[in-house]
Order: C-alpha cells, then sequence, then structure tokens
C-alpha cells in the first residue's frame, strides 16, 4: 500500500532557489543566494524536493480532471450526471452536450501549461541530481526513478489528451524556445521508459519515514496502464479520426504492446502473491479504509491541514440539508450494469426483478449507490419527488437543484459514519491505482493475446472476490465484453469510464447524440412504480475531433516549432 499523505503536506520551492542559481560559477560562495552545490550537499534539500513533486498526485484526486470538480470525467460519460445547468457547477453537462466548447482558445480541457511546468521541475531535479548530489549510486537512482515516475504520469495525461506531444527529457533541451511535437506512438514509449525505470529501481515498500512514495508496484501498474493505452490505440484508432501524422499508434505493434501490458500487470500479481496487495472482501470499505489492501498507489487525507470536500460535494442531500452541494449523482445506465448477486443480469422485463430492482444486487452495487429505501446513517433514502430535501427533482427545472435528478446518489467513497464534513470536511483516501485494475488489464490484454484461460482467471479472481460466479465468456469478444462490464461497474467514480471509451474508440458512439436516464420512483398503494426519465435535456455530443484535444492557441503563440493537432 502507497499514500501520500506525508508528502503532501510539505510545501518545498525548490524550483525557486534552482532557478536564481543559474549563474557564473565563482571560487567563493555567495552569501546572498544558494548555489548548486550548497543545494544538493545536503540530502534534506533533495528530500524536500522530491516530496513537492508529489503534489501532482493531488491534481487528480477523485476524477476531478479536467474540468476542477470531483468526479467530473465521469460525468462526461454515462454513468455520472451532473445536477446543475448552470456554468461552473454544471460546466461538464455544458461540455458533454456542446462539442464545440472544447477548442483552442478555451480553458476547458487544458492541463498542458500545468504540465509542462511540473515537467521542468522535474528535469531540474534530474539534472541537479546527476550533477551535483552528494548520495551514493543507489539513492541516486532511487531518487532517479521517483522522478522519472512522477514524470511519466504527467506525461501520460498530456497523452491521453492530445496524443502527440512535446517530449523534453533533460534540462538542456530547454535552450531553444523551438519544440516539435513527438510521435503519439514514441510518446508512449517514453511514458513507458520511464515507468520501467521507476520499477526496476524503486523499493517494494518504504521505510514508515518515507511512506507514501512510489513503489516497484506502482510503477509497474502504472507501466501495464500504459502499454494498455498505446495498444488501445493501435488496435482501434487505425487513422480513422485524425489525420495528423504524428498522431495514432501503429496497429502492427498492437500484439506487442498488449504483451507488455500483461508483462507488467503479472509483475504486480507476483508482488500480491507476496502479501503487498490483496482484494477485500468488503467492497464498500475499500474505499474509506486508509489501511486497504488493494491500494497500490493512493493520497491520504488528515485533518485539519490537508482535507478535501468530497462529502460535500456528493453525499446525499439529508446528510447536511439545506448544505450539500450534491454536484454529481449515478445514471440509470449504470444502476442497470450491476448484476443480481447469483450472477445473471438485471433487467426491467424481468417482473420480478422490476417490482424491487435494488432487492439481491451484487455487493458493488450496493458499495457505490444510494437509492430509494436503501439504509443510510441511521435513515431511510427517500428518493420520491415527495422528499422536498432529498428527492427526486427534474433535471433542468432547478438550475442548481442540490438533490438528486435521477434517483440515486453516489455511496462510493462517501463516509458512511461522518455528518461533520460541512465543517471539518474529508479525510477518504484517493486511490490513484488500485489491485483490481491490475486483474483488469490483465484480463484485458491476455483477452487480446487470444490467451482465454488466462484472461478468464483474471476476471474470475476478481468476481469471485466480489462474491460472484465465474465469467461465462469464452471468447474473445465475450471477453471484451465482461471486460467492459466489469471496469464500468467495479471502477465507477473513479475517473476511468470516459477514458476507457476514449481509447476503445468507442465514444463517438457511447456518448454522442443520445440522452442519459435516471428512475423517478413514486409511491403507489402497493410499493413503488419506477419511471425512466430523461436526466439530459439534450442529446450529449462526441464528435470524433474530441480523441484528440487541440492545443491551446496560446502555446503555439509561444512556441514558433509547435503545431496545432490537425483538424483544429
Amino acid at each position: 500500500m502507497n499514500t501520500i499523505s506525508s508528502i503532501i503536506k510539505k510545501t518545498f520551492f525548490a524550483a525557486g532557489i534552482f532557478m536564481i542559481v543559474n549563474g557564473c560559477k565563482v571560487d567563493i560562495s555567495p552569501t546572498d543566494r544558494y548555489t548548486e552545490d550548497a543545494v544538493w550537499s545536503n540530502p534534506a534539500n533533495m528530500e524536500l524536493y522530491i516530496n513537492g513533486m508529489y503534489s501532482e498526485f493531488s491534481t487528480f484526486k477523485f476524477g476531478a480532471f479536467p474540468i476542477g470538480y470531483d468526479n467530473a470525467t465521469d460525468a462526461l460519460s454515462d454513468i455520472e450526471k451532473y445536477t446543475s445547468t448552470l456554468a461552473g457547477n454544471g460546466t461538464v453537462n455544458i461540455l458533454a452536450t456542446d462539442a464545440s466548447r472544447v477548442n483552442a482558445a478555451g480553458p476547458q480541457l487544458n492541463y498542458w501549461q500545468a504540465g509542462y511546468t511540473r515537467i521542468r521541475r522535474l528535469n531540474e531535479f534530474l539534472d541537479g541530481l546527476a550533477n551535483y548530489a552528494k548520495v551514493d549510486e543507489t539513492a541516486k537512482k532511487q531518487y532517479e526513478a521517483e522522478a522519472r515516475f512522477i514524470r511519466g504520469y504527467v506525461y501520460f495525461w498530456l497523452v491521453k489528451l492530445h496524443g502527440s506531444v512535446i517530449l523534453l527529457d533533460n534540462i538542456g533541451e530547454y535552450n531553444t524556445k523551438s519544440h516539435e511535437r513527438s510521435s503519439e506512438e514514441d510518446c508512449y514509449k517514453f511514458i513507458a521508459a520511464d515507468f520501467s525505470f521507476a520499477a526496476e529501481n524503486l523499493p517494494k515498500v518504504w521505510d514508515a519515514e518515507r511512506s507514501g512514495r512510489a513503489t516497484k508496484g506502482a510503477a509497474y501498474g502504472m507501466l501495464a496502464r500504459t502499454w494498455l493505452y498505446a495498444a488501445s490505440i493501435a488496435e482501434y484508432d487505425k487513422k480513422q479520426f485524425n489525420k495528423d501524422p504524428l498522431t495514432g499508434v501503429s496497429a502492427s505493434n498492437a500484439s506487442a504492446y498488449y504483451k507488455n501490458a500483461s508483462d507488467a500487470a503479472e509483475a504486480v500479481i507476483a508482488l500480491s502473491k507476496e502479501g503487498y496487495y490483496e482484494l477485500e472482501s468488503d467492497f464498500a470499505n475499500i474505499f474509506t479504509n486508509k489501511n486497504t489492501s488493494e491500494a497500490i498507489f493512493k493520497i491520504d487525507f488528515v485533518a485539519p491541514q490537508i482535507t478535501h470536500n468530497l462529502d460535500l460535494g456528493f453525499a446525499p442531500a439529508a446528510d447536511a440539508p439545506g448544505q450539500c452541494l450534491v454536484y454529481g449523482v449515478p445514471t440509470a445506465e449504470l444502476v442497470n450494469e450491476f448484476e443480481m448477486s447469483d450472477g445473471s443480469k438485471f433487467s426491467w422485463s424481468n417482473a420480478t426483478q422490476a417490482a424491487n430492482p435494488y432487492e439481491n444486487r451484487e455487493q458493488r452495487f450496493y458499495g457505490s449507490v444510494l437509492y430509494n429505501g436503501a439504509s443510510w446513517k441511521g435513515r431511510t433514502i427517500n428518493t420520491t419527488p415527495d422528499d422536498p430535501i432529498e428527492g427526486f427533482s427534474e433535471y433542468g427545472v432547478n438550475t442548481d437543484p442540490h438533490r438528486t435528478v435521477t434517483g440515486y446518489y453516489i455511496r462510493k467513497g462517501i463516509n458512511p459514519t461522518v455528518n461533520d464534513f460541512v465543517v471539518n470536511k474529508s479525510t477518504q483516501s484517493w486511490i490513484e491505482l488500485r489491485y483490481a485494475e491490475i486483474l483488469l488489464i490483465e484480463a484485458e490484454a491476455k483477452a487480446k493475446l487470444n490467451d482465454i484461460g488466462n484472461a478468464q482467471m483474471a476476471l474470475n479472481t476478481l468476481r469471485n472476490k466480489r462474491g460472484l460466479p465465474n465469467t461465462a465468456a469464452s471468447t474473445v469478444p465475450q471477453l471484451m465484453d465482461a471486460v467492459e462490464h466489469e471496469r464500468k461497474v467495479e471502477l465507477a467514480f473513479e475517473g476511468q469510464r470516459y477514458w476507457d471509451l476514449r481509447r476503445w474508440r468507442k465514444a463517438h458512439t457511447v456518448l454522442n447524440n443520445v440522452r442519459f436516464t435516471g428512475h423517478k420512483v413514486t409511491p403507489t398503494g402497493s410499493g413503488f412504480k419506477y419511471e425512466v426519465v430523461n436526466c439530459d435535456n439534450m442529446n450529449r455530443q462526441f464528435t470524433p475531433a474530441l480523441y484528440y484535444i487541440p492545443i491551446p492557441v496560446s502555446e503555439l503563440q509561444n512556441n514558433p516549432g509547435l503545431t496545432q493537432i490537425q483538424g483544429w
């Protein structure tokens, strides 16, 4: 398990120190500023610098990227609906229904400047480490591995957005103001090289004083994720959606990249067999237990200094009447995806199931969604329109309703034991990478390699731990359907669904010209009536151009060597 609570508590402006030391060398050390030798002769400075670099992971906590709100990426997909129609709280809805809002002039979906600022700081650290650090070679490699782990993570986000970006490997490359984009394939190889180096040189676990740092398992996990994305682009893109010569990944390399993804996933699985990671039996507990054995890399929070607002933003409205913001809620499309407890599919066409749709569902449903009749914090959730606090509100009638517009609330990650989050905020961990995802990567990669048995084994390991029977999938297409299903329900509200649809090149069909739904529940004399209602008041839009987000025009103006992604 890996956390960075101790890291993000520390603020260190070492980058500023490095900026002021660039000057002529003199024999006498100046007394009014730091020299490179002075900074790097003290290992404590290196610790502070690299600790500060870990703050980049908080940029993406709880799926906040790219809108600036928690869970916003899932609200761009089919599993979550933001409740507001206003810019700000409802910006994600505006972007989801108007593809023209994403453009080179606008700030939306923009991580370019922040990402490259972090990359420069990391390259400055690597330069100082190589030229001035007074530590042994083992420590040097570990520091380099940490810096490259973080740099790989930053580049991974940039490439997910733009495909083709500028690769900067060392500080010497900043001497010119003209930098060109590299091919998308070379970008993935660069990221993989960073994570590979990190995996080779990071420890399996750190001592207590360095708890929270990147580990071998975290690096292998990120490497597996990277190669899975590269393989997906190679297989599914095939230059159908963008004619830029630098975007896309060679289709002939898809199998090799799936093999790389599988190899990296198996390295994490081997660590699991050594006792470092393990699936939890209690699904809901994973996301509020700071000591969960599923976490491979996570961010911890400690009150009162380091907190977040997940509960304030997503807890059911009656948890703090008049104060809960209820940014986003689950869609019916997600709710319908959860299986019955025996592993059979749920169907509204089944009269028995439709009469009591929330009974006998799999444990992931109860750990992810709050529904009408659910027991929560000593009360029974009431999502009928009759409840004035947390009952159903038709989307668009109120601009910012602060209640459900689908008949559901998010359960996953919300703390069931506290009600003081308005004043004291929240401290649940954000798990960036957990063991369940590794098994899903292994299953997908093995399926694509036509290794049916091992793909089934990976899926069954996960499903059995969640109380479900073995998968019935026995062909590659069936296994891919099973993988998509498992990723949709297992990783819901973890910021994965939108990016999965993009890498599979399915977003332009799943997220375009469609309206997603909820369930309006009303009492009847003998029970409840469940009515399917739209939670979108206009069709979703995802045009093929959105597979490659444009580079901000200001960056093109600042760099004469940089060209825009074709199509923008």
